[in-house]
């Protein structure tokens, strides 16, 4: 068995160890969701504080780690008696993020529950982790439907097993641990508010404390129980601290001033429910136990606060993690003095200095806040690029966006235009029957979802279909001759059950930035709606890659990844100008889809093309673009044209680009969701005529 690192031999990183220590002291803090890039010791940490876990005490022999001193009346090893038990020491249990749902929470023996009429049950990692740890090394990669089953466990403190009317349902309180890269792609809202506190953690740039890093490291690859040695009395001592803690922490008191201003913190950072109000409460009470401190103070509520809100103020997945520290200490301060001086000031905060937030600038510059910093805009002086002159000259291959350079439609690179606020869009879903990862956009065959019918199982059974199960047994119980209770099943007899579900699927954007699209108030709305269809794609769990042609060239500004967060920063910083090579981007595009299809063949994908149509540089770029568009409508890919064309006078040329592609077309006000029904078209036909 290798021996851990140990827990006191980690380098810096005082605010996860801190966060893993109070999660020991009190289980009832909720757990802690570990964030940063690799490489920054989060799996080694979470390993580690399983050593300096107290030991448990046990029923002797229930598989389901009852306490005897209270032991559960519905546990399927049960019933116990109160009273004797062994310890054992707190187990940490890991689960793979490619894991079965029977591993998870168990699986029944279906051919004994039918013929023997017995509850057969193996238990899972659930009841395994019961009273002590479960730990989920890249948890953002977690299938929807584990996360479905964790919510459930971590909800009600217990773990149902429903096989086809037989149910089982067992003790699962356990210390959830989570770590996670976030350029791998976010949580579920449901899952990360699970999780009672957050920490943020990355590599030191300090070069003595990396040197000591590596130094550690190494040692301990060398000689493992030697350096575990070195460490045995800093550990011992920690290991004591929590025990003690853990004694002190039922004689901590949290008084109303305390109350008070976990309260108006909750609610000066508009978080969600009442959720992180207890879980703050929880948290300064196990910091002031873990301080040997029988009485909450503000010190305590600070640091809850730190570690408790930042994942939950956060108001969309495109928003950093984090809180504003000055924001904290002045809503503390003012909470504290509410007990202190309960009426206001007879004067009014306008005796004295304007209040901070009163216009968030100099006060006589007359400038709203929210242009505060921001380049000026170019509207008046740039005229708009969508005349009828420029398409037909744009049609023929020539070079008419010439024509606008200097003028900030042209060739020259025009500054970055900020996307408009997102909206709540149509979706867009591959046609036909997929059988990729499990998601929320296009139909597949998928282990969970509506029953279509039934199969002979290969492999291991997971959904038995109980009445195909019975028609299948029904014509041998007389031949076989056989008695007693139950029905005869045999093991050719059983029936898997086909479901169908929802599969994520790769959504690869092709995004124009040429000159034809740099008029600012256009590309802010195009911008706006490729940042709708990401915050969609983010929801409904799927990859997402980033394709941009602009001048001479098309390039891959973010490679098919999970992480929409990178996206949504690629298309921020976006910039526009020059020619239009459609040609080019769909190329560029096509490369990207080959690649990932070896990658991963059965994640289907959805080409999202945003563009006016229009195609101009070099030698025949219409035709080229026809060609282009033709290879990806010969491999059947989906693909939905977003038409960017604005202006009285419209050429449709995004529509022809549609039907070469063999996918639909879409306008930009079409793409909401709240879109007039008789203006809509219905996209879930795209690429049918592939």
């Amino acid at each position: 068995m290798s021996i851990p690192y140990p827990f006191t031999a980690i380098v810096g990183q005082d605010d996860l160890r801190l966060a893993l220590l109070l999660n020991a002291v009190s289980s009832r803090v909720g757990g802690v969701l570990v964030r940063g890039e690799k490489g920054t010791a989060k799996s080694t940490a979470v390993r580690a504080l399983s050593a300096l876990m107290p030991p448990v005490r046990t029923v002797v022999g229930c598989r389901f780690s009852c306490d005897p001193a209270a032991p559960d009346p519905a546990c399927p090893d049960g019933p116990h008696e109160p009273g004797g038990g062994g310890a054992r020491a707190a187990r940490m249990v890991e689960l793979p993020v490619g894991a079965s749902e029977d591993r998870l929470v168990g699986a029944l023996d279906i051919e004994r529950a039918l013929s023997e009429g017995v509850k057969a049950f193996e238990p899972g990692l659930l009841a395994e982790a019961h009273r002590g740890i479960l730990y989920v090394d890249e948890v953002n990669l977690l299938h929807d439907h584990l996360v479905d089953l964790l919510l459930d466990a971590a909800a009600m403190g217990a773990s149902y097993v429903e096989r086809e009317g037989v149910s089982v349902r067992h003790a699962s309180r356990f210390l959830l641990v989570g770590t996670m890269n976030p350029e791998e792609g976010e949580l579920r809202p449901q899952l990360l508010d699970r999780f009672g506190l957050t920490v943020e953690v990355s590599a030191s740039r300090e070069t003595d404390q990396r040197v000591e890093v590596v130094r550690r490291r190494l040692a301990h690859e060398d000689d493992p129980a030697g350096f575990a040695a070195r460490f045995a009395a800093e550990e011992s001592a920690l290991r004591d601290r929590i025990v003690a803690a853990r004694a002190l922490l039922p004689r901590v008191v949290l008084g109303d001033g305390a109350l008070r201003q976990i309260a108006a913190t909750c609610a000066a950072f508009e978080v969600d429910g009442m959720r992180a109000d207890i879980v703050m409460a929880r948290t300064a009470s196990a910091l002031a136990a873990w301080a040997g401190r029988e009485v909450v103070l503000a010190e305590d509520v600070r640091q809850a606060a730190l570690l408790a809100l930042p994942h939950r103020r956060r108001r969309n997945p495109f928003d950093a993690p984090g809180l504003d520290e000055d924001k904290l200490d002045e809503t503390l301060e003012e909470s504290a003095g509410e007990d202190d001086d309960p009426d206001p000031d007879p004067d009014g905060p306008g005796g004295g200095t304007p209040p901070p937030d009163d216009d968030g600038g100099d006060g006589d510059s007359g400038t709203p806040p929210a242009e505060a910093g921001r380049a000026p805009e170019a509207d008046a002086d740039a005229p708009e690029v969508d005349t009828p002159s420029e398409p037909r000259a744009e049609q023929s291959g020539e070079p008419g966006e010439e024509a606008g350079k200097g003028r900030g439609a042209g060739g020259a690179e025009q500054p970055a235009a900020r996307a408009e606020e997102p909206f709540r869009t149509k979706t867009l879903s591959v046609p036909g029957l997929g059988e990729g990862a499990a998601g929320r956009r296009s139909r597949a065959r998928t282990e969970h979802g509506r029953t279509t019918g039934a199969r002979r199982p290969r492999g291991a059974l997971t959904k038995l279909h109980l009445a195909a199960t019975v028609q299948a047994a029904a014509p041998h119980q007389r031949a076989r001759g056989r008695s007693g209770r139950g029905l005869v099943v045999r093991r050719d007899d059983l029936r898997q059950a086909n479901r169908e579900g929802r599969e994520g699927n790769l959504v690869l954007f092709v995004v124009d930035a040429s000159g034809s699209m740099a008029a600012r108030k256009r590309m802010s709305a195009v911008k706006g709606a490729v940042l709708s269809l990401l915050l969609d794609a983010y929801q409904r769990r799927d990859k997402v890659g980033m394709v941009t042609f602009r001048g001479k060239e098309a390039e891959t500004v973010l490679p098919p990844t999970s992480s929409v967060d990178a996206a949504a920063a690629r298309l921020e910083s976006l910039p526009t100008g020059g020619r239009t090579p459609l040609a080019a981007g769909l190329l560029k595009a096509h490369d990207v889809l080959r690649v990932e299809r070896l990658r991963d063949a059965s994640r289907r994908p959805l080409l999202v093309v945003v563009t006016d149509g229009r195609a101009t540089g070099g030698p025949q770029p219409v035709a080229l673009a026809a060609r282009a568009a033709g290879l990806h409508a010969a491999e059947g890919v989906a693909s939905v044209v977003v038409d960017c064309e604005s202006g009285p006078v419209r050429l449709g040329l995004a529509g022809a680009l549609a039907g070469q592609l063999g996918g639909s077309a879409v306008t930009l006000d079409e793409l909401r969701a709240d879109a007039l029904a008789g203006l809509v078209k219905d996209v879930r036909t795209v690429g049918r005529a592939a």
